[in-house]
Parts: structure tokens; C-alpha cells; sequence
């Protein structure tokens, strides 16, 4: 896809490209390895669902009734989302800190499907435990970086008008599957032979071009629709 002079200058995708600059500089400056960076990475998903449910709940929709149908799906994915998202991270832990991996799955008391909501958190609550207290900018920045797509485009350029809750709810997943274990595979070789820095930038630079490309393509299809 060709990149036009204002596409580079659009608000959002100056915001994205800030915020990929915060992995660079922990690979330069704050000697982060590759679970970091892959971790950084995992929490940007978490940072996604929480984006998608606000696009749910502000879709238009035709007839004011369908906001009840909201009720069901938004919970829904909570619950799918919430599973798919704790049992990424808990496959990081698995092949990047076992033992901590291990305490996660111990004590679970929520019932049913709830579970996975419960895995979730006591991912997160793992994660957050062992990330450097640098990283915390990291995900602050891309938790900013994402707001201010959501008003500018989501809101502002009016793709809640176009964007209905079930295709809404699909998006992230392919997100997911496509960078995210790109980024794991390419992760997890780096950490094999030592996460020379050198390798790490080539995954950082990679995954914000990639970045850059799917965010421009969705918006500009979403406003064409």
C-alpha cells in the first residue's frame, strides 16, 4: 500500500509512531531483552480490548432497540477476548519465565466461564509484577496513543457510524494472530542466541511499519464505507 505525504502527518499516526519509540529506547538505553519487548507487545492487546469495547459502546446503531443486543456481545467478548488475550500471555510466561507461569494457574475461585476473566487478571496482575518500572511509560503511551485514534477517527471522523459491534468484535483477533506471534517467533530467536540489541531494533522498526500499514488501511477503509 502507498503511503501519502498525509498520511505521515495525520495526528493518529504521529501518536502511533511516539509510541513505538519507547521500545527503541529501552533497547538502546535501558538494556530491555526480548521478553520485554514481546511483553510490551502483549500489554498493547490489553490496550486494544479496552478500545474495542468503547467502540461497541458507541457504534450507532439503526434502531435504538439494538443497544440491548450490546448487553449480550460486549460481555461476550469480555469473556472471549479476556481467554484468547490471558492464554497469549500465559504461552509468553510459559516460554519466557516457567516458574512464574505455574503461580498463575494456581487458585482459581470465579465460576463457570468467569474463569477466563479470572486468568486475565492474574496474568496481568504477573505481568505487572516483573515489568520494569520504565515500561510503565511504555504502556501509558501506547494506552494514549490508541485514545487518541479512537476520538480523532472513531469519533471525530465518524467511523462509529459505519462500524457494526459483531465486525467490531472480530477485528482485534486478527491483529493478534498475524503480529503478535510474528513478533514471538522473531522474540524468541533473538532471546536464543543472547537478544543481541541489534536483532531487537530490526523487530521493533518491523513491527511499527507493520503497525503504521494496518492502522492507515483500516481507517481509510472504515471512512470510505
Amino acid at each position: 500500500m502507498k503511503l501519502l505525504k498525509k498520511d505521515w502527518l495525520d495526528i493518529s499516526v504521529i501518536s502511533l509512531l511516539a509510541a513505538n519509540v519507547i521500545p527503541l529506547f529501552g533497547v538502546l538505553f535501558l538494556n530491555w531483552d526480548a521478553f520485554f519487548i514481546v511483553l510490551l507487545y502483549w500489554c498493547e492487546n490489553l490496550v486494544i480490548g479496552f478500545y474495542t469495547i468503547l467502540k461497541m459502546v458507541f457504534s450507532k446503531v439503526s434502531h435504538p432497540a439494538i443497544h440491548l443486543g450490546k448487553l449480550i456481545l460486549i460481555p461476550f467478548f469480555i469473556i472471549h477476548y479476556g481467554g484468547f488475550t490471558a492464554g497469549h500471555g500465559l504461552f509468553l510466561l510459559a516460554i519466557f519465565k516457567e516458574d512464574i507461569a505455574k503461580s498463575v494457574l494456581e487458585g482459581f475461585t470465579w465460576p463457570f466461564i468467569l474463569i477466563f476473566v479470572e486468568l486475565l487478571l492474574n496474568v496481568v496482575k504477573q505481568m505487572y509484577l516483573i515489568i520494569p518500572s520504565q515500561m510503565k511509560i511504555g504502556i501509558l503511551s501506547l494506552f494514549i496513543s490508541h485514545g487518541i485514534s479512537f476520538v480523532y477517527n472513531y469519533l471525530l471522523k465518524g467511523e462509529y457510524a459505519a462500524d457494526k459491534p459483531p465486525n467490531l468484535m472480530a477485528a482485534p483477533y486478527s491483529r493478534i494472530i498475524i503480529m503478535q506471534f510474528a513478533i514471538l517467533g522473531g522474540a524468541y530467536w533473538a532471546m536464543t542466541i543472547g537478544s543481541p540489541a541489534a536483532l531487537l531494533l530490526i523487530l521493533v522498526v518491523l513491527k511499527t511499519i507493520f503497525d503504521v500499514i494496518l492502522h492507515i488501511r483500516s481507517h481509510k477503509k472504515a471512512q470510505q464505507s
